[in-house]
């Protein structure tokens, strides 16, 4: 696979996962966060072994464990997100969680004790310039609790597509994808039986819901990130993650009917840009 098919790839999945804003809207109205967090990652893992079990046969002790690591990363992202969001708009939750588009590269630069390219600066900050004007429509941030936890959601998200940067190479990527979306579900399951009273979806729409969120936002827009990630480098990927303030923003003025605006489009078009900044930067035989 090819850098830039890669990178279609991680679009592809970052759409997908956008898609869930609406649907878990609608899902928490029914059930707490948790314990719609564990059914949709547990049912998209049943449906993955089902089709892939022979993927399983030959599964190593180091292979689980670093699956296991992903999902708690993950896990830890959702957390923080979800108590966030209970105190934060959604606007400014969108713009503080995007944020890992800069902590990456910085993350990056400690550890490889290298400074990133001109091409990845120019990007993430026209990229976050994009949301900031998508997202925020005049709020300020603050730093309340709430946004704090936003903050940490960002930069757990950058350790996360980090941690599966370098795991990617050492494993059947897939494999870890389908790992960490079984372990993810397990921990929300913990969390619904500690903090809530879990139970099973009683409506057909509720049923609806979950599988819609399981078969497209997980077991697609999850399981395949690490495939994806393999290549492509970790600062791209958090660049990328821009794709799901633009896409939930154009399916709520589609779908809600919510203003987008001149600003709005804007910041649209600066994530455009800022997407295929490195590829205006380099030259054409610089890409692979």
């Amino acid at each position: 696979m090819t850098r830039r098919n890669a990178e279609l790839l991680l679009a592809a999945l970052i759409i997908a996962r956008s898609t869930s804003y609406i649907l878990t809207k609608t899902g928490l109205e029914a059930m707490g966060p948790f314990t719609l967090l564990a059914i949709r990652f547990l049912l998209a893992f049943a449906l993955l072994v089902m089709i892939f079990w022979k993927r399983f046969i030959h599964l190593q002790i180091q292979t689980l464990l670093r699956g296991m690591l992903l999902g708690l990363v993950f896990f830890a992202v959702m957390t923080a997100e979800l108590f966030g969001l209970q105190t934060t708009s959604s606007s400014m939750t969108a713009f503080l969680e995007n944020t890992a588009i800069v902590f990456v590269p910085i993350f990056e630069a400690i550890l490889r004790k290298k400074l990133p390219t001109a091409s990845v600066y120019i990007s993430s900050a026209v990229t976050l310039l994009g949301v900031g004007l998508l997202t925020l429509h005049g709020n300020t941030v603050s730093l309340t609790q709430g946004e704090l936890l936003c903050l940490l959601a960002a930069l757990l998200y950058a350790a996360a597509i980090i941690l599966t940067d370098r795991l990617a190479v050492k494993d059947d990527p897939f494999i870890l994808g389908m790992l960490q979306v079984g372990f993810l579900g397990l921990f929300s399951l913990f969390a619904a039986f500690l903090f809530e009273t879990p139970r099973l979806p009683s409506s057909g729409q509720e049923w609806a819901i979950i599988i819609a969120l399981a078969i497209v936002c997980t077991g697609f827009g999850f399981t395949l990130q690490p495939v994806a990630q393999r290549y492509t480098s970790s600062e791209r990927t958090g660049i990328f993650c821009a794709l799901n303030p633009l896409v939930a923003a154009v399916l709520g003025w589609i779908i809600l009917n919510e203003r987008l605006g001149y600003q709005g489009i804007i910041g649209a078009t600066l994530i455009l840009l800022g997407l295929t900044a490195s590829y205006l930067i380099k030259k054409p035989d610089q890409i692979t």
